[in-house]
This record gives C-alpha cells, sequence and structure tokens, in this order.
C-alpha cells in the first residue's frame, strides 16, 4: 500500500508518505527533491497568492495556512502571515468578531466598500469560531509555543463551558450583554454535552497541534464528547482531508467544523492520545477496515483522486492510536440525523 502512496503524481503525498510512514530522514536524495518540488508546484504557489492577499483576514489566512502544512510547505512566508494574523488579535488573545466575510474566494459582485471595522466590543460578543479557525493555521505552521498563540490557547479554555465543551458563541445566535445565550441549535448540538460540535471540533483541533497541550485535560474532555456521537456516515468521510486539499470550499462561521468526518475525528483522537483500546475508537477502526479496498486504499466517495491521500490520513491515525494511553469516560450515543422538514413543492 505504502508503494501506491510512494508513487503518487503528488510531491507532497511522496515526501508526507516517506517521511512519516516509511520512516526516511529528510537528508535522504529522494526527499530532497520531493522537498524542492513542493516549493515549486502550482498547488503552493496558488496558496501562497491567495495567503498574501489574506492578510487582513484572519480567519481564511488561518485555514490557508492549514493548507499549505498539509502540503508539506515550509517556506519563508509562513512566519510573515503568522505575524500579520497576530497583527489582529485583541488584548484578551481572541481575534475580533469582522462583519464582513473571511472566505478567500472572490466575490460574486464586485464592491468599492471599504472593508468595515470589527464589532463594537460592548460586552462578551463573539463566535468561537473566529479564534479557532486562526489558532489552529499559526499552530499548523509550528507556532503553538508562540507567547501570542499561548494567550489565544487560555482565552479558548476560559470560554469553555463547566461541562469542557464550547459554545459557538453569544453573537451566534443572537445573545449579547444582559442576555443568556440560548441553547445550540440542534444541527449542531454535541451529542452529551451543552455545547456546539463545530465549535468543539474546531477547539479540539486546535490543542491536537500544540505539543504539550495536546494531551491536557481540556484536549481529552473535547475529544470524549466528539467520540460520543457514533455515525457511520461513508458520505462524509475525507471531508476535511478534501477542504484541505482545496477540492471543496472552507466555508461558513459558526458552521465551519459542522460536518461529521469520521477520518477527522480519528485524526484529532489518536493527536491527544486516545488509546486504541477505547471501545468507540475500537469500533470506529473496525468499521473503517470494512471499508478499505482489495489494495489496501479507501476509496473517497466523491473525488477518487483523494483516496490515497484519505488512505495516507488514516494510516497515519492508525500509527498514532498505538501511542495511545488514556480511554475516554463519555457513554457512546446512537445518532438520529436531524430531522429536516418536509419540501412545500
Amino acid at each position: 500500500m505504502n508503494t501506491l502512496l510512494l508513487g503518487d503524481p503528488s510531491p507532497s503525498l511522496q515526501w508526507r508518505a516517506a517521511v512519516e510512514l516509511e520512516g526516511i530522514t529528510e537528508d535522504d536524495d529522494d526527499v530532497q527533491a520531493s522537498l524542492a518540488e513542493i516549493r515549486e508546484s502550482a498547488a503552493v504557489r496558488s496558496l501562497l497568492a491567495r495567503l498574501e492577499a489574506a492578510r487582513n483576514r484572519p480567519k481564511a489566512a488561518g485555514y490557508l495556512l492549514c493548507q499549505l502544512a498539509y502540503l508539506g510547505y515550509r517556506g519563508p512566508e509562513l512566519p510573515a502571515a503568522v505575524d500579520a494574523i497576530f497583527a489582529h488579535q485583541q488584548s484578551d488573545g481572541s481575534w475580533p468578531l469582522w462583519l464582513d466575510d473571511d472566505s478567500d474566494q472572490p466575490a460574486r459582485k464586485p464592491t468599492r466598500k471599504a472593508q468595515p471595522p470589527p464589532a463594537p466590543a460592548d460586552g462578551p460578543r463573539f463566535i468561537t469560531m473566529q479564534t479557532v479557525v486562526p489558532l489552529r493555521g499559526i499552530a499548523a505552521a509550528g507556532f503553538a509555543t508562540d507567547p501570542r498563540a499561548e494567550r489565544a490557547y487560555e482565552w479558548l479554555l476560559r470560554e469553555r463551558l463547566p461541562d469542557g465543551s464550547w459554545p459557538a458563541g453569544p453573537k451566534a445566535d443572537l445573545g449579547g450583554p444582559g442576555r443568556p445565550s440560548p441553547p445550540e441549535k440542534e444541527y449542531r448540538r454535541l451529542t452529551r454535552a451543552a455545547g456546539c460540535r463545530s465549535a468543539t471540533t474546531g477547539a479540539a483541533a486546535c490543542f491536537a497541534l500544540h505539543p504539550e497541550r495536546r494531551r491536557s485535560e481540556a484536549a481529552r474532555i473535547g475529544i470524549d464528547h466528539l467520540l460520543a456521537r457514533e455515525s457511520r456516515d461513508q458520505s462524509t468521510l475525507g471531508w476535511e482531508v478534501s477542504r484541505l486539499l482545496g477540492l471543496e470550499r472552507a466555508m461558513g462561521q459558526v458552521t465551519f467544523y459542522v460536518t461529521c468526518d469520521p477520518a477527522f475525528v480519528l485524526d484529532l483522537a489518536s493527536r491527544c492520545g486516545v488509546s486504541a483500546d477505547d471501545r468507540r475508537v475500537r469500533d470506529l477502526v473496525t468499521w473503517l477496515e470494512t471499508l478499505r479496498g482489495p489494495y489496501g486504499l479507501w476509496e473517497h466517495h466523491a473525488q477518487p483522486q483523494l483516496s490515497r491521500w484519505l488512505t495516507f490520513d488514516l494510516e497515519c491515525s492508525l500509527r498514532r492510536l498505538t501511542d495511545g494511553d488514556w480511554i475516554g469516560n463519555e457513554e457512546p450515543a446512537g445518532f438520529t440525523p436531524y430531522q429536516r422538514g418536509r419540501r412545500r413543492y
């Protein structure tokens, strides 16, 4: 199976498979050749151009950093992009709630209006996603332990709910000063917690990339909540991989991580030290093995060209599980899909 990954046309997949699965050192000639191809690849050049254009949009820039890191790019543009994101950071460690769309995609209709100022700071008004997406990009670029990033992690810890999950934010559901936030919407509510599944997934993704906090109590409780939702939806398997590689748009504010991708949940769990003996993880791995093809690959249901990337992602998660040292306490729960209303026409 690794031979198929090493023979992929993508130099990024060749390099990551060689280093992360085969254990080949980076001074190897073939590895160095792959790194040189990565620096000159069209995918990386395009992402760098978009990153430069997103200097004043921390959320868009943050996810572009995630995409570059996933492709294995380590160029000199990353520190400058991280500093540009930190330039918008607030004193409490979070990023402001901008009134415009943070997407780096071109608008359908051009506008001459200047970028509006951040929302007024008249109380605890925020959307958790405005902080977790930039912070994940900063961590993916290798700056998780920067003092400015540590302030953002501390902000996330302060905004946790008593059960250890994260809310979408008072602004997300029209809460505000003097008004309690209403319950999370059904389609993104955690199975056994009061928080938002999208926000908790994003926060867990940030902690999973920190060399020390990834095995902290906060990370473990967050992963515990995510694993409680036992869904086996093949149509969403590899959703995050497809976004990181640019085949799906990274969009949404409150709903940025609302799609439940079993591969992404397994990735976060393996990075945060969950043991393979955890019953929920074991059942998830058993289900995934039933989907493996005859050549050892997992086929992506919608994008066949992503099958090798999805296989690489899952193989890395399975290997990290062997180093896991804790089993979650959250009881699993069956999942009933969100009930949609009948169409009128």
